[in-house]
This record gives structure tokens, C-alpha cells and sequence, in this order.
């Protein structure tokens, strides 16, 4: 017999609003700050920004609140900020993002953003490290989001539930990402479901499909993002040329470098997105 406590959201007969809004309860208890108003998942890359958004009033570990599975990846960090920016708004900082490929389950992927929600947040920065499939873009290279092709055979929505996805990653926060910085490219993230990369051919078939941005996150979260009523915004950070774009085999430590390389950059600029929110 285990002696590791069932997880919550392993329940299907369990209501995951609820257990997001018990998360955000605790959030609110453990922090000290009753709502937020942003929130922000921090994949490879980008955990820097959090240092610059503004004056962190706490950070708690994660798995201190119910609903959130300790981060088995390295390079996430598995806690939970909050944020006081220059302007008095409050920014969630997630920094526990349970990856589909994990095998947890969807539920579990998207608590964090529903989490976010119950707290009071109407804006999600979803970010990511991915690879390029535009050869030009060099890693270290941020990207906006323009939309996505979910390859997971799977939904966060249960039953009959109906979301429109027509413009799921807002036209207008990326206008206003541009007017800080011109330079922006965009395009559409496919999310696979890993954990392995994708082979050269499987990068084909996604550009054949209008996807310029493979990965394995980020997509099921926009859509439990977009359930919950908030307005997102995301960015990857190309860490690679994806496989038979780039004359190089691929590895997660390459990731990992082009992200702590590019980090100061796209931090400081994932800092002035937020301030002009």
C-alpha cells in the first residue's frame, strides 16, 4: 500500500474550479495578498523577468498549495510569487508548470492557470522555451504567440463545454509587446506531446500545417486560460532550431544555455510588457 496521498485532481468526481479556488484561498492566506491582477507562467528562459516586474512581497513553494504537483523538470524553480509592481498591481508569478508529457493528467497542467484565475487575474503571460522553424530565427530569440495547433489529442474542457479559440492570444497585447518592441516576429506554437523532440519529419508536417513554433506546453494552458474568461499573452523564447532545421542533434542542455544566455534580454523586455499593461 502507498503511503503518498492521492492527488486531488486524480478525482474525476472532484470539481477542479473548486480545487482552484481552495488554491487561490490559500494563495491569498500564505502571501498575505487577498488578489492579484496579472499572472505570469515562466517557462525556460524566462524566470528572470520575476526579479525585474517589480518588489516581491512573498514566495511560497509551491507544493504547499493544494492542487500543485512538484516541477520535475530542471530549470523550474516550483514556487509561487507575488509581486508588487511600480504601478500597485499585483503579479502572480508561477514558476510550477506541470508538463502534459509528465503523465499527470490534463486537470493537472492547467490548475496553475486556473489557479491564477481564482485569484483574481484577468491577464496570463504564458511563456516558453521552443523550438524555431523559421530558419532565420537565431536562438535566443523571442517570439510572440499568434496561435496554436494542439497536437496532444487532448482538451482541458470536460463534457460539453464549447470555448471560441478565434482569438485566443490577444491581437492586442501583442500590438502593445511591438510598440516596446518592433523587432517582434510572431507565429503559431504547436504543442506536441513529448517528452522526446520531434523528429525532422513530424517538424515538416507542422510547417505544412502553418506552425513555425514547436513545443510541449503552453496550448492546453491558453485554452483553460480563455475558459476562465482572461486575456492572454505568449511568448516563446527560441532555444533551438527544431530538428532537420537545425545541421545539429538537439539536447535539453542546449536549451537550458540559450535560455540563461538570451535571459537578460527577453527578461527586461517581459518587464516592460508588464509595467505597459
Amino acid at each position: 500500500m502507498s503511503d503518498v496521498a492521492p492527488h486531488p485532481l486524480d478525482d474525476p468526481a472532484v470539481d477542479p474550479f473548486a480545487i482552484a479556488a481552495q488554491a487561490a484561498e490559500q494563495i491569498a492566506r500564505l502571501t498575505g495578498v487577498e488578489r492579484h491582477d496579472i499572472a505570469l507562467t515562466l517557462g525556460s528562459g524566462w524566470a528572470k523577468a520575476a526579479d525585474l516586474i517589480g518588489e516581491t512581497t512573498a514566495e511560497i513553494p509551491a507544493t504547499e498549495v493544494i492542487g500543485f504537483s512538484k516541477p520535475a523538470l530542471t530549470g523550474h524553480v516550483g514556487t509561487l510569487r507575488s509581486i508588487l509592481t511600480p504601478s500597485g498591481r499585483r503579479a502572480l508569478v508561477i514558476g510550477a508548470r506541470t508538463h502534459y508529457y509528465e503523465g499527470h493528467g490534463v486537470r493537472r497542467v492547467v490548475h496553475s492557470v486556473r489557479t491564477a484565475a481564482a485569484t483574481g487575474a484577468t491577464t496570463m503571460i504564458l511563456t516558453n522555451g521552443a523550438g524555431g522553424i523559421k530558419d532565420h530565427w537565431t536562438p535566443g530569440t523571442p517570439v510572440l504567440i499568434s496561435d496554436h495547433i494542439n497536437l496532444t489529442a487532448n482538451s482541458p474542457l470536460e463534457g460539453a463545454t464549447f470555448i471560441d479559440l478565434t482569438d485566443l492570444y490577444s491581437a492586442r497585447l501583442r500590438d502593445l509587446a511591438r510598440e516596446l518592441d518592433p523587432s517582434l516576429d510572431e507565429g503559431v506554437y504547436v504543442q506536441f506531446r513529448g517528452p522526446h523532440y520531434e523528429t525532422p519529419a513530424e517538424v515538416q508536417m507542422a510547417k505544412a500545417m502553418g506552425g513555425h513554433i514547436v513545443g510541449m506546453s503552453t496550448a492546453l494552458e491558453a485554452i483553460a486560460a480563455r475558459q476562465a474568461g482572461m486575456e492572454i499573452l505568449g511568448m516563446s523564447l527560441i532555444t533551438n532550431l527544431a530538428a532537420g532545421i537545425s545541421p545539429e542533434p538537439l539536447s535539453h542542455g542546449e536549451v537550458l544555455q540559450a535560455g540563461k544566455d538570451a535571459e537578460p534580454v527577453i527578461s527586461a523586455l517581459l518587464a516592460r510588457i508588464v509595467a505597459a499593461l
